[in-house]
């Protein structure tokens, strides 16, 4: 039982919590239930958690609001799926920018969820060396800007940090990890969160847009994201990983 993963479900609906616990450890896996923030916590202090199902939509503390949390404390490797009622499109952004790994809108199958959980899972894992958190500081530069990818905070030339969400780190990790090379929406999206776009998913190129801003980069003149026509997405500035 110490290799099995241990999934935590946030959930305010006890059907719902007992329902996908029951599946996950038939198929399988470890589960934990919490129906609200302070649950949560309490279940992260007395046992490792590989990954959280959070619903977006519960009382007091929403899913928006703990995944934040998530992020900037101690638990910000722990993956995150985050459940949603709703399927528009601004909603499963501002998860994805909070910091969550994917979304899944419900209602949804049961296998789509294991399913999803797995690739979020294989993902976290598969991370090249360079992705993950040492103890010395690591320092990706490009143009004006660094990266402290042990921080996670972006610095500009002067040494003052400009904040990234989740999402727009992760989106700029990959960019700084394949420069000049041209990425497709398709790829980006398999990248960044492990999953495949539908015909109608416009995330990335919000994404993109966001992180243009974080960058003070200007689009229709761009120095470091260039947008190729039909084709996708090139960062085209050099990077360079230094200790400082």
């Amino acid at each position: 039982m110490e290799n099995t993963d241990h999934i935590l479900i946030v959930d305010d609906d006890r059907e719902i919590r007992e329902l996908l616990a029951t599946y996950l450890v038939k198929n399988g896996l470890r589960a934990s239930t919490a129906a609200n923030g302070r649950q949560m916590r309490a279940l992260l202090e007395e046992a490792p958690v590989d990954l959280i199902v959070l619903d977006l939509m519960l009382p007091g503390e929403d899913g928006l609001t703990l995944c934040r949390e998530l992020r900037a404390g101690k638990w910000r490797n722990i993956p995150v799926l985050m459940l949603t009622a709703r399927s528009e499109e601004t909603d499963r952004i501002i998860g994805l920018e909070m910091g969550a790994d994917d979304y899944l809108a419900k209602p949804f199958a049961v296998r789509e969820l294991l399913a999803r959980i797995r690739s979020v899972l294989r993902r976290a894992r598969m991370l090249p060396p360079n992705l993950q958190v040492t103890e010395a500081a690591q320092f990706l530069h490009f143009g004006d800007w660094r990266l402290d990818t042990t921080a996670r905070h972006l610095l500009d030339e002067q040494g003052t940090m400009v904040a990234l969400s989740g999402a727009e780190y992760r989106l700029l990790r990959v960019f700084l990890d394949h420069p000049q090379r041209v990425l497709n929406r398709d790829q980006l999206l398999n990248l960044t969160q492990g999953r495949d776009a539908d015909q109608f998913d416009r995330s990335i190129d919000l994404l993109v847009s966001r992180l243009r801003q974080r960058l003070r980069d200007d689009a229709r003149e761009p120095r470091y994201i260039k947008t190729l026509r039909s084709e996708g997405y090139v960062f085209s500035a050099a990077v360079e990983l230094r200790g400082e």
